[in-house]
């Protein structure tokens, strides 16, 4: 039999020396996945949606847009937080909020602009 008494504990000598030098390396492992997480997830879509509310703020009236839910219609009245679009033959008018519009489908000049910035 082993006597248990006289066997020194596992990592007791030096011990310390492994824990430190693994606490340095799961610092900078988990520094970097918050790096690449910030350029992969949160990064992009900012960009997103700092478009999508350029858009929103651009929006002119006789603009052709499309809503979130695929509704297509022309701009008639803009207020602060909501537009007015006509559709469809019968010229029927809806009022939405302005964040429902996903997309202008007009083409202005200063919108090229923009983009050649």
């Amino acid at each position: 039999m082993i006597d248990v008494a006289n066997v020194p504990a596992a990592g007791a000598e030096g011990g310390m020396m492994g824990t430190g030098g693994s606490m340095i390396y799961t610092i900078v492992m988990l520094g970097l996945m918050i790096v690449v997480f910030y350029f992969l997830l949160i990064r992009p879509q900012k960009k997103k949606e700092k478009a999508a509310k350029a858009l929103r703020e651009n929006i002119q009236i006789g603009d052709e847009v499309t809503t979130i839910g695929g509704i297509t219609g022309i701009v008639t009245k803009l207020t602060e937080d909501t537009v007015v679009i006509e559709t469809g033959g019968d010229r029927s008018k809806i009022r939405v909020k302005k964040w429902a519009i996903s997309e202008n489908l007009t083409v202005h000049d200063t919108t090229e602009e923009t983009l050649a910035k």
